[in-house]
């Protein structure tokens, strides 16, 4: 398999995608695309990244293509097994999917206002009404997910899945931005962070040369 990515310092879809294939254990071949350089508008003209209209992620498999993170879950799960992605209890992996769906189209403010720089930290600053709105609803949710189904680990669900995957990005953006988080939040990011994966792909985004100017704000005075 081939999945073509962004930035790692940036990318957060690009961060699920990966994730996923790592978690599938399957080999693959990984290729980290400089997004908005001066090749990147022909570059997303060529044919491996025509399915998606130029997006990343997308995972090429033979003849076979995926993009958007979350089929990129889902297509895995077929390939190696629901059970490493997904819980094996019924009400759970109903409420991790629910989450995961959530996770996909949401949260727009705190996307928009707090872009995925991992390589950075900000000093704390106030968040939009919006913002403070997406902040505490992702909180209910883990609450929610711990407390009723994560009693056999320090992710979610238990043990690591897709729906950590499809939230990573928010634990990266959490730190960065300094925003304050409940003890339980606290923990739970700090276990993703210390999840080997994840470890490696914020190694990855350390060595990257590569400095976007529109994701690096000017913190706050």
């Amino acid at each position: 398999m081939k999945l073509i990515i962004g930035n790692k310092a940036y990318s957060s879809w690009s961060m699920r995608g990966w994730l996923a294939v790592r978690q599938s254990g399957l080999p693959f071949e990984e290729i980290v695309v400089p997004m908005y350089d001066e090749e990147w508008d022909r570059r997303r003209q060529g044919d491996e990244f025509t399915p998606s209209s130029g997006k990343v992620p997308i995972l090429w498999d033979g003849d076979t293509v995926v993009w958007d993170s979350i089929a990129i879950v889902d297509f895995l799960a077929d390939r190696v097994g629901r059970d490493r992605f997904w819980p094996e209890d019924e009400p759970a992996r109903a409420m991790a999917r629910s989450m995961a769906a959530e996770m996909h189209s949401g949260f727009a403010a705190l996307r928009r206002e707090h872009a995925m720089n991992i390589r950075t930290r900000f000093p704390p600053r106030p968040l939009s009404a919006d913002a403070q709105a997406d902040v505490a609803r992702v909180y209910e949710l883990w609450a929610q997910a711990r407390a009723r189904f994560g009693s056999g680990g320090d992710y979610l669900f238990g043990g690591f899945g897709a729906a950590d995957i499809m939230f990573a990005p928010v634990c990266t953006r959490l730190v960065t931005y300094g925003i304050p988080m409940p003890r339980f939040a606290a923990a739970y990011v700090s276990a993703v962070y210390a999840h080997p994966f994840v470890q490696d792909w914020i190694a990855g985004a350390q060595a990257e040369d590569w400095v976007l100017e529109r994701y690096e704000p000017t913190p706050a005075a």
